[in-house]
């Protein structure tokens, strides 16, 4: 992993703590959430206050977060909200502390001025030991507050100003009113500098865990599924109306059809779909490359077009799939027939444009392994554990084509890639829809194998 770290593809982008006053703020935070502190002078933060370099002096990767479910998080400064969320555990947890800071980032920047503000991610459930118990998560609601409890404080002085206001005598109470001078003192003027977190929460309809070997739960829609990374048989009753697993695939390709959740590239609005087929060819030819030991060392495009010549007998299906499909686009080729079983099948596909995208993307990404690019933008903890298993030949390559071409604008990258253009206005006298409009460039998706 040395070379994702170095090139800023792995722990990158996380906030540094150098300053002796914030560590001391951290271990306040710390303290009061965990009981736990760190001897540590310098450490990253991610998004959640969680550093890999203190959960290895504690040799607990899971310090705040307990079981893997209910979230802890340390905000000490509001500029964490760039940072990425290791390990993530749920899909949404990193983009809830987004929202959430977001949304009070006034707030926080004036409560993190001298306090860290510590906090959690909060459902009813604390156990998810069995995967049946993942489905009772309906709802998180962020909590937090200061570690000296300012936000609670101010929200008490705040009912105090309100009976000083509107009960009888309250001029006359000396209690009431000492006691409102007392809170004042810790919390400043509360009616012109108002110290209030808004209130969030957010449904757990559609979203991916890591529990029991990698889950994706889609309730939210017309026709609902779970899909397993791992073997279904191991997940026992269910309380949804379909499971499958990876190997499923006709399974989830209706699934996906049938509640409108993937669209093809090649139809996609905005994008060059061809120019996107041809990159994910690249990929796979790579992957052959490294397996025939060739060195991949600053392979550009014509590297690997020369590469694929080279080996063309060998070439997999997933490069056939997707050259038919290509030559179709540009060229006029014959009518490609990819159904939900051939390998290229899912190459082909993107998110459709649903609040959703990212959860499909990422599904699609781990059905589409071999385009590394895709996995490394959707589903970080499936490209880490398969970067560990490639060549040293593919591991160079890919480093320096993410370095190369993705780092240097990831928002554009995504926005080429999954990005959706609004719908044009419709004509008054719209045309019948062709073929490939109804039923996508390889026919309708097949029900049965």
């Amino acid at each position: 992993m040395k070379r994702l770290i170095e090139r800023g593809l792995m722990f990158g982008n996380l906030i540094p703590v150098t300053s002796p006053a914030l560590v001391e703020r951290y271990n306040r935070a710390l303290r009061h959430l965990t009981g736990k502190s760190t001897t540590l002078t310098d450490f990253h933060l991610d998004i959640s206050g969680y550093s890999p370099e203190i959960g290895a002096e504690l040799d607990d990767p899971l310090y705040l977060n307990h079981a893997g479910v209910n979230r802890q998080f340390i905000l000490l400064t509001t500029e964490q909200k760039t940072a990425p969320l290791l390990d993530a555990r749920f899909s949404t947890n990193r983009s809830i502390l987004r929202q959430f800071i977001d949304r009070n980032e006034p707030q926080l920047f004036a409560l993190t001025a001298r306090d860290a503000v510590a906090g959690e991610l909060v459902n009813s459930v604390f156990n998810v030991s069995t995967p049946a118990q993942l489905f009772n998560i309906r709802r998180i609601t962020v909590e937090a507050d200061t570690t000296a409890g300012t936000v609670a404080t101010a929200d008490k002085l705040g009912r105090l100003v309100d009976r000083f206001k509107t009960e009888e005598g309250a001029w006359y109470d000396d209690v009431l009113i000492a006691e409102m001078i007392g809170l004042a003192k810790q919390t400043g003027d509360v009616m012109r500098n108002p110290v209030k977190l808004d209130h969030m929460s957010f449904d757990q309809s559609n979203f991916w865990t890591a529990h029991h070997g990698g889950l994706y739960i889609f309730r939210n829609v017309a026709e609902p599924a779970a899909i397993a990374s791992g073997d279904k048989a191991q997940l026992g009753p269910l309380p949804i109306e379909s499971t499958f697993d990876m190997k499923d695939r006709t399974e989830i390709a209706i699934f996906l059809e049938v509640n409108n959740l993937a669209e093809p590239i090649i139809k996609a609005r905005g994008i060059d779909g061809a120019a996107i087929l041809h990159q994910k060819m690249d990929f796979v030819v790579a992957e052959l490359a490294a397996s025939m030991g060739e060195d991949l060392t600053g392979a550009t495009r014509r590297d690997l077009r020369n590469l694929g010549r080279r080996y063309a007998d060998r070439l997999p299906p997933e490069y056939q799939g997707l050259a038919a499909l290509a030559r179709w686009a540009e060229e006029g080729g014959p009518w490609p027939r990819i159904t939900s079983d051939h390998p290229a099948y899912f190459y082909t596909l993107r998110a459709a444009d649903v609040p959703d995208a990212d959860l499909v993307n990422m599904l699609l990404a781990e059905l589409s392994p071999l385009d590394i690019r895709q996995l490394f933008i959707c589903h970080k903890a499936a490209f880490y554990a398969a970067y560990a298993t490639w060549p040293d030949e593919k591991r160079a390559y890919v480093v320096d084509f993410l370095d190369r071409e993705y780092q240097v604008d990831k928002a554009g990258t995504r926005e080429a890639l999954f990005g959706h253009e609004p719908p044009m206005e419709e004509p008054q006298n719209e045309p019948k829809p062709d073929l490939v409009d109804l039923v996508g460039p390889w026919g309708a998706v097949r029900r049965g194998r």
